[in-house]
């Protein structure tokens, strides 16, 4: 067995997305992999067993590295808790615990923002860009739309900004830094 019947179903949901995402059909992908439609199907319901063969004419297909069909897709929200373990370092004057490792080949924005009660629906940016906010005081709620967290002061989320997503203060003095990271696609 090449994959494991968990990893079964991350291929399949990734080859799924990668697919329609590309705009192209289960016949086309199949002919271009050099696969039947039924296989094809039986993939992308996590029900196949595809050899490495198979994984890397699907993806040259779907112009995408490999990993892009093995790894499981990041969560929608990363929240770190100010009480959490991190990775931590000390040096002679200054301590750093890492809150978020972000890779990106782009532009990085950095702002300190004040977050009221009254809140703010923030549409969906350009693909490519992340927030990543420390909530130095208060109590906010915010991420994507569809699964906000409550951060309170120390408390940090990273998330992908080209969704819809709230912020929304509870009490007065909510503040942080916001980092806006454009990728380059």
């Amino acid at each position: 067995m090449l994959i494991r019947m968990d990893m079964a179903q991350v291929v399949g949901g990734n080859v799924q997305r990668l697919r329609s995402a590309a705009g192209i059909s289960l016949a086309d992908l199949a002919a271009a992999g050099g696969i039947s439609k039924t296989t094809l199907h039986g993939i992308e319901q996590g029900q196949g067993n595809p050899t490495l063969s198979t994984l890397w004419a699907l993806a040259t297909a779907l112009h995408v590295p490999l990993g892009d069909l093995l790894e499981a897709p990041a969560a929608p929200a990363e929240v770190v808790r100010a009480a959490d373990e991190r990775p931590y370092a000390r040096g002679a004057a200054v301590g750093a615990r890492m809150l978020h490792r972000i890779p990106v080949h782009g532009t990085v924005e950095v702002y300190e923002v004040e977050i009221d009660q009254a809140g703010q629906d923030s549409a969906a940016h350009l693909p490519g860009v992340q927030e990543c906010l420390v909530l130095t005081s208060g109590r906010i709620t915010t991420g994507p739309a569809d699964a906000p967290a409550e951060l309170a002061a120390g408390d940090s989320i990273r998330f992908d900004g080209a969704h819809p997503h709230v912020y929304r203060g509870h009490g007065g003095h909510n503040r942080g830094i916001l980092l806006m990271l454009y990728t380059e696609r």
